[in-house]
């Protein structure tokens, strides 16, 4: 019991708007039944072959780019709970949509306009994080929030898998209620935000959160660690979208006739690895600063994934999962506090746009970059050079956390270090 008290600490004490985010993206991940299937739906639904396939998967997150600008703006001007709410919205609507229509090219178009709203969203519900919380509480906001959603994520996708077959118009009409029943929590529970940002931080600890005038890319070239830091997570991302696309076509391919269940069944026990050591990870790393606990991240993305290549039976995906999630914990749980750590509060709608925005293109990059590698190598090769591809941006984020100490030693940059 003292233990566990222990463990909790770290989420004791929160503003009452995290719990309540807590809560809704619990219920946000229960219904989480389409974009995990993505790629099945694309190829055994739909019928498009694995090329096609991670060119769609890929054209969905060119979508990101505009979208996500255009939310970060919004964000920063008119507030994040409007933008919020009328996205994710417009997201379930276009996922009712969706229910009534059969597989087809259609049907593609309707999940892509979905995500784009979802996208869209995003730099709102990261500025809302970032106004309610200071650099001392941050960390344990962002990895509640974190685990809440892997607490619905962990049923989730095993509903969804077991729905696919037979019933798929249930995924579609699940994941828009469960997402609207989400937002409405956050409508009733949790006043707009924007205020905060406006408000003058004294604190010396908080000197990069200021607020500043110019323009976003005016604010990055005064913080040139943020480019570099999102460069290398680009290359954490790149492997990490293998998650969503090798693993179910290696699947696909070893287990024909059991993919879609394998797969949620997987997914799930992503989603209850987070539950069960995100408190662990927390709590025994809290001492770490966030820049190296990314780096045990990208070695475990490298072992987790890489291992892959040399050993593929059932039981060998569930340890590759688990590996890799413990690397997924480590880097959840540091990215976004680092990056509102070093951004100032009248551009956190922008700044959670434009640096995901970079290390979002692993993501969207991977799907497209590993259909053409699949064109001349096998399965178990191209799971050998995502391990080589996480070992190199491993080294990489090893190499900016020596040159941040180096400045910080200095006194050249002090604060957020």
């Amino acid at each position: 019991m003292k233990h566990l008290k222990q463990l909790l600490n770290p989420y004791k004490g929160l503003p009452k708007e995290v719990y309540v985010i807590f809560i809704a993206r619990i219920i946000n991940a229960l219904g989480c039944f389409v974009m995990p299937l993505m790629t099945i739906i694309l190829k055994d639904s739909i019928g498009l072959s694995d090329q096609l396939a991670g060119v769609y998967i890929s054209a969905v997150g060119l979508l990101f780019l505009p979208a996500s600008m255009l939310g970060g703006k919004l964000a920063d001007t008119i507030g994040r709970k409007k933008v919020i709410v009328f996205f994710d919205c417009m997201a379930a609507l276009f996922y009712i949509i969706c229910s009534f229509m059969a597989p087809s090219m259609k049907m593609i178009y309707m999940i892509m306009a979905a995500a784009a709203c979802l996208v869209t969203a995003g730099p709102a519900h990261d500025s809302l994080m970032a106004d309610i919380t200071t650099p001392k509480n941050r960390e344990s906001a962002y990895a509640l929030s974190y685990m809440g959603w892997n607490l619905g994520f962990a049923i989730g996708p095993f509903i969804g898998g077991m729905l696919y077959e037979n019933h798929l118009p249930l995924i579609f009409l699940g994941d828009a209620f469960t997402a609207l029943l989400s937002l409405s929590l956050v409508i009733l529970f949790i006043k707009e935000t924007i205020h905060k940002a406006e408000e003058e931080i004294t604190d010396e600890s908080r000197a990069l959160e200021r607020r500043e005038e110019g323009s976003i890319f005016a604010v990055l070239a005064k913080r040139p660690v943020l480019v570099y830091f999102a460069l290398i997570i680009f290359g954490f991302n790149f492997v990490y979208s293998q998650w969503s696309f090798l693993i179910p076509l290696h699947m696909l391919e070893k287990f024909p006739a059991h993919k879609a269940e394998y797969y949620g069944s997987l997914a799930s026990f992503n989603g209850l690895i987070v539950i069960l050591f995100t408190p662990l990870v927390t709590y025994y790393f809290q001492k770490s600063k966030s820049i190296r606990r990314m780096v045990y991240g990208g070695g475990l993305y490298a072992i987790g994934f890489g291992m892959l290549g040399l050993f593929n039976g059932l039981a060998h995906f569930f340890v590759s999962a688990f590996i890799f999630t413990l690397g997924e914990i480590l880097l959840a749980i540091s990215t976004a506090p680092f990056i509102a750590n070093h951004t100032p509060a009248s551009h956190r709608g922008r700044m959670s746009a434009v640096i995901p925005m970079i290390f979002g293109m692993g993501q969207t990059l991977g799907p497209i970059g590993m259909g053409q590698i699949l064109n001349y190598a096998s399965i178990e090769l191209a799971w050998l050079l995502m391990g080589c591809v996480g070992i190199v941006f491993t080294i990489l984020m090893f190499i900016l956390e020596q040159q941040e100490e180096k400045k910080c030693f200095r006194a050249i940059e002090k604060q957020g270090c």
